[in-house]
């Protein structure tokens, strides 16, 4: 049985995230539904869970103020948030699971699903990252959580040389010639590396700007990157890769 519970400062997003889940997850018992971090925090350390779902955007403490009050985390946890573009960068900087509100069924049958297999809860590291994003947005992330088939990996940005689409994964490719699949869609990584001077050059591949040696002209033409490899660009990628390599 998973223990888990709840934290929304709006009732009727409990209820619905409760009915849900008790419709789905008959493994899943609700043990506690709190409408403020305050009460939260409290009981957090009076009981041992499993798993939280914590609303990002609450008065008084919002989710992220709740954690690091709460210190070291011994559970699993999944956020629920409406589209916050800052919330979202952060979540996708640590590697946390995240529900979009209003949660879609699917959507939180798949993350439940994740967490059951995993066997970890969520690290310091991440938890690091993502304190540090909320609260210094200005400061540059150095590293970023990267979930593979393996685990969890924290990648230092300024060594990724460009990224390729795999289905559902992405390839990785890093300086020394280290290659990691991750468990990200090329929209995932675009979305998550657009403020680190990356650029998608072409539907497959997303490249590190500070990597690339060399462009040459052709339809697309193709960017040669420090590590030998020529990368396509698309004919539809071309204007926008050259206003930005002329910066």
């Amino acid at each position: 049985m998973i223990k888990a519970i709840i934290v929304d400062d709006e009732p009727l997003c409990c209820q619905s995230l409760q009915l849900l889940l008790e419709q789905n997850f008959p493994d899943v018992s609700i043990v506690g539904v709190y409408n403020n971090g305050l009460t939260a925090l409290e009981g957090l350390r009076s009981q041992n869970v499993d798993l939280v779902f914590l609303d990002v955007e609450m008065p008084r403490m919002s989710g992220f103020e709740m954690l690091e009050a709460l210190g070291p985390v011994n559970f699993k946890l999944i956020f629920t948030t409406s589209y916050d573009k800052y919330a979202l960068n952060a979540l996708r900087v640590s590697a946390i699971d995240y529900l979009l509100k209003p949660i879609d069924r699917r959507e939180l049958i798949a993350a439940v699903e994740k967490v059951r297999s995993s066997s970890a809860s969520v690290n310091t590291q991440q938890l690091e990252l993502l304190l540090q994003k909320v609260n210094q947005p200005a400061r540059p992330i150095l590293k970023i959580a990267m979930p593979s088939i393996e685990g969890l990996e924290m990648v230092p940005i300024e060594t990724i040389l460009y990224c390729e689409s795999s289905d559902n994964y992405c390839y990785i490719f890093l300086k020394g010639g280290k290659k990691m699949l991750v468990t990200r869609s090329m929209k995932e990584m675009e979305e998550l590396l657009e403020e680190y001077s990356f650029a998608r050059v072409h539907r497959s591949f997303l490249v590190n700007l500070n990597e690339v040696e060399r462009y040459v002209r052709g339809d697309g033409g193709y960017v040669m990157m420090s590590d030998g490899k020529m990368i396509d660009v698309s004919r539809s990628k071309k204007e926008e890769l050259l206003k930005k390599l002329l910066r």
